[in-house]
């Protein structure tokens, strides 16, 4: 179950949708239960309405907190009689934290946000009389872990998050006509998109950055930089351009400023073959071993930002050395790996009850 509606783009919806998929190919009987604004994206998920954008750790969560939703869930959870409902953000306002209110089958809990909460701080009772609950805890990251520890208690699983490697290793890459840089991710201040156009007026003219996602300041960010050719705004994308354009670009790029608990956008670059240039944060240092996998750099830095990508870029070595090493570092983190992971802790607590 996602708290997140699953026809946006997000970090928790593609752990959700891919770790259904890979369950399935495994022969397990799947259903995913979620928000959705518009057609399912899968045949094999539940809808349980129109999410509304709030805000949530300097972003916007498309979650569903209406009574509609909480009718739907509790009548999908008593209809279908699920050996183990996995709960992806147990504790997110809506459809998770009413699986747990209306608790009817063995619950497994995964958290995946870092930093700090405010519902934690301040219904920090509620939160944790909901939490105790769940049969088992996870978490994606050690920052996970920290935050949920600290708001909550209890005890946790670290259970990295995972990507399908196959797909982004096998595409056809888009076409590029010259050096391209890609940054994707929602047009917000955390993602630092602000910091990467200013970093590339130290970069050569002859470089291309592809820009993809939107947001909050898609507008303003455009209109500061409306002069320089280099850059296309290509909005949002489906998931088949956006593995294409990872497979081509020369270098990916991951400016962000905090709040990231877990870098699978930096998997995926890893695993369609592109040098990762990023923040050096700790959710992406989880990922990403810095010199090794990906050149880190200090968050809002523009000059280190634009350094760092000059280094990729007029160095072959270090970019096949890089790029050689975040595919071996992707495989690490396959979602083949951990769904068998996932399947054995399902086993231990529906046996268990």
């Amino acid at each position: 179950m996602c708290p997140y509606s699953l026809t946006f783009p997000g970090g928790v919806q593609e752990q959700v949708m891919g770790l259904s998929r890979v369950l399935r190919a495994l022969d397990h009987d799947v259903r995913v239960l979620g928000p959705c604004d518009g057609p399912p994206p899968d045949a094999g998920v539940t809808p349980l309405g129109d999410s509304v954008p709030t805000a949530a750790n300097g972003s916007m969560a498309p979650i569903a907190p209406d009574p509609s939703a909480q009718l739907r869930t509790i009548r999908a959870l008593r209809d279908e009689r699920f050996d183990v409902v996995h709960l992806h953000e147990p504790l997110a306002p809506g459809v998770t934290q009413t699986a747990l209110l209306f608790k009817s089958q063995p619950l497994v809990g995964t958290f995946h946000a870092a930093g700090r909460s405010a519902a934690y701080t301040w219904l920090n009772p509620v939160v944790r009389w909901l939490a105790d609950k769940l049969d088992h805890r996870c978490a994606v990251s050690a920052d996970a872990m920290a935050m949920a520890e600290a708001a909550v208690g209890g005890s946790y699983d670290l259970l990295f998050n995972g990507v399908e490697i196959e797909p982004y290793a096998k595409a056809d890459p888009w076409p590029t006509e010259a050096p391209t840089i890609f940054f994707l991710g929602r047009h917000e201040p955390r993602k630092g998109l602000a910091v990467l156009l200013e970093a590339m007026g130290e970069l050569p003219a002859g470089v291309r950055l592809w820009v993809g996602g939107d947001g909050p300041e898609t507008a303003p960010l455009r209109s500061r930089v409306a002069g320089d050719v280099r850059i296309e705004w290509l909005g949002r994308l489906s998931h088949r351009e956006k593995v294409e354009r990872l497979r081509a670009a020369d270098v990916f790029c991951a400016p962000s400023l905090h709040g990231e608990s877990f870098g699978v956008v930096l998997i995926e670059a890893m695993a369609a073959g592109t040098a990762v240039v990023a923040s050096d944060l700790p959710g992406y240092a989880n990922v990403a071993r810095a010199g090794r996998d990906a050149l880190l750099v200090p968050p809002g830095d523009a000059a280190a930002l634009a350094g760092a990508i000059n280094q990729v870029l007029d160095s072959t070595t270090l970019a096949a050395e890089l790029v050689e090493a975040g595919a071996e570092r992707a495989r690490e983190f396959s979602m083949d790996r951990l769904a068998r992971c996932y399947v054995e802790l399902y086993e231990r607590v529906a046996s268990s009850r």
